[in-house]
């Protein structure tokens, strides 16, 4: 039954950063590849930064021009023209700023999108390498949050935020030595209220990462609930269960909904705090610059000037403070990036793998065990040897081991004992990719792929050709269906092949392992879903399919292995038959009673047909 977000991860405790630092450092050296970018972005935040000191500056100038005026100190036209020259500086600094700003985020913009476009790669590249035994323990809705969500969050702060916080820092320097060399005496006195906004700071960016984290590990939860769900939603209304699963998902999305409640409640006390010590700060400049104008010690364009680089002094501050708000969900979106991405894959070529030459097909297992946990095991001193060119059947109860071996000869799962061989290489000591070209699956679960009935088919063989594609259908006996779609083989496949039944299904999957033209094939109830007219055809195609090529086909109707060379009965993780069809009829055990068994059904369904 779907609907079981909530027991999936969503009570775990939130996870403590290993390294924050070291999460940004990485984070960061995406952005290596754009140097000269960067450098551009630099020069532009130079300019804004010199331009954006400057003015507070000139605005103080063109005060004392005016005062010197009014106090008979200076003539008029000497006046207009120190004031015009003065005004002119301001606006060309202001307009300066203004193209400074808008190269630095246009530049950066471009930088940002690259840096989470190559991301994006790295995660989407780390996905296809992982193995099996990773997505049988992480639900896909969660690998798609750290795919979209946790990037998106990056997205800012590699992009504009970035930008924004090295020109608010460089700001808040040249502020800095600005207020020290226009006065000493209030440069210090504004300075007593940094210790707080540094302690302040610190206070809060703890807590705010830590909610962070919890955000990015709640929206995970949303997703992965949201996913199965919507892949499951036939069943759900099939037991409506719809009341059901809108409870749990409600659960998942309040845990959410109170995971960012409590990180925008830390951000938003965070900004107001500054704000009363940053007011705090041009009080004491309004006091003590009062106190030395009335002394005459400093002219009114001197505190005029202050008082704007005070008010300027408090902006990049409050705008640090912003974008380390971010730069918290960033990490905690980056953490758990990093952390799918240092997932090593369980299955990989080994030191020194060789290519696997081009094959006869000979598979042997050898004393092979396996388990999915420790102490559990699902295969136990398996042996066995499929000749080149022979079908090996392998039959039995559901759940006894018979996806495991054919999982193994692939090498999706690595054995815990003894060894699977092909033509004679063990599958651990050759690269996957010499392994896996050379051989073709048909699973009973098919999946095809979003695009048209040509491409699907084609993704057996990539080069080729249209009339191989048409030849591969033939011989699956799925043409006749295709050319009776709207646009034949150019029909546009909906999201999971909805357009199309489970048996039409199986059927262009059947003529993509044609198309491969491997030398070994699995069939993994290949016909399962397809009536009895069209299994005869599947049967008939088969036979030609399987000339010649190693075999190993799993079926639970044992009529359609009664030509097979070897049959195995697998039974609690072991063989405990093995034989042709007529010899395991004739010893009149297991495979005997299990096909015996299905005879009968089918022989009272027939006698039910005829009665009706």
């Amino acid at each position: 039954m779907i609907g079981h977000g909530p027991r999936r991860g969503m009570g775990r405790e939130v996870e403590r950063a290993s390294d924050t630092r070291r999460t940004l450092f990485r984070l960061i050296a995406y952005l290596r590849p754009f140097r000269v970018h960067l450098l551009l972005v630099g020069l532009f935040v130079l300019a804004s930064t010199f331009l954006s000191v400057l003015a507070p500056r000139l605005i103080g100038e063109a005060v004392d021009v005016i005062s010197r005026f009014v106090n008979h100190e200076i003539q008029a036209d000497p006046a207009r023209g120190a004031l015009g020259h003065t005004m002119l500086l301001l606006l060309g600094a202001y307009v300066g700023v203004w193209v400074a700003n808008l190269g630095s985020f246009y530049v950066m913009t471009i930088v940002g999108q690259n840096a989470l476009y190559e991301l994006r790669a790295h995660i989407f590249a780390k996905i296809q390498a992982l193995s099996l035994n990773f997505f049988d323990q992480h639900p896909a809705g969660d690998l798609m949050s750290r795919l979209a969500n946790d990037t998106d969050v990056i997205n800012h702060v590699l992009g504009v935020g970035l930008t924004r916080l090295v020109s608010s820092a460089l700001l808040l320097v040249g502020i800095l030595i600005a207020m020290v060399a226009l006065n000493w005496r209030l440069a210090l006195l504004s300075f007593t209220v940094l210790p707080a906004m540094f302690f302040t700071t610190i206070f809060f960016s703890r807590r705010a990462r830590r909610a962070f984290r919890r955000t990015r590990q709640t929206i995970s939860g949303v997703s992965a609930e949201l996913e199965e769900n919507i892949a499951g939603v036939k069943v759900a209304q099939a037991f409506s269960r719809e009341d059901e699963n809108l409870e749990e998902f409600r659960q998942v999305s309040a845990a959410n909904r109170d995971a960012n409640v409590s990180a925008e409640s830390i951000t938003a006390a965070f900004s107001p705090t500054l704000d009363v010590l940053s007011t705090i700060g041009i009080a004491l400049v309004v006091g003590y610059g009062g106190y030395l104008a009335l002394s005459n010690l400093v002219t009114i364009g001197v505190i005029v000037a202050f008082l704007q680089y005070v008010r300027r002094f408090f902006e990049p501050v409050r705008a640090i403070s912003v974008i380390w708000a971010s730069l918290q969900s960033a990490i905690a979106g980056a953490e758990r990036i990093f952390e799918l991405l240092d997932t090593p894959s369980a299955i990989v070529d080994a030191p020194g793998a060789v290519e696997l030459p081009t094959i006869v097909g000979r598979v042997a297992f050898e004393n092979v065990c396996f388990e999915y946990r420790p102490e559990e095991p699902v295969l136990q001193d398996v042996s066995l040897v499929a000749e080149p060119g022979q079908t090996v059947a392998l039959v039995g109860p559901t759940g006894t081991g018979k996806t495991t071996m054919i999982n193994l000869i692939g090498r999706f799962y690595d054995v815990c004992g003894g060894q699977v061989t092909v033509d004679g290489y063990d599958v651990r000591q050759v690269t996957l990719a010499s392994l896996r070209s050379q051989m073709g699956i048909v699973l009973q679960d098919t999946f095809l792929f979003s695009g048209t009935v040509m491409e699907n088919i084609r993704y057996g063989r990539l080069d080729a050709s249209d009339e191989e594609v048409i030849e591969a259908a033939k011989l699956s006996n799925a043409h006749d269906f295709v050319t009776r779609l709207p646009d034949g083989y150019q029909t546009e496949l909906t999201e999971q092949a909805s357009n199309l039944s489970q048996g039409q299904r199986q059927l262009i999957s059947i003529a993509r392992a044609v198309l491969a033209n491997p030398r070994i094939l699995i069939l993994d109830e290949a016909t399962s879903s397809v009536d009895t007219r069209t299994e005869l055809l599947n049967q008939e195609a088969l036979r030609g399919l399987l000339q010649g090529r190693t075999s190993f086909v799993i079926a639970h109707r044992l009529s359609t292995i009664r030509n097979a060379d070897r049959v195995l009965f697998i039974q609690n993780g072991r063989i405990v038959e093995r034989g042709t069809h007529k010899d395991l009829l004739t010893k009149q055990g297991a495979y005997y009673e299990l096909y015996m068994s299905q005879f009968r059904r089918e022989v009272e369904g027939e006698r039910v047909n005829c009665g009706n």
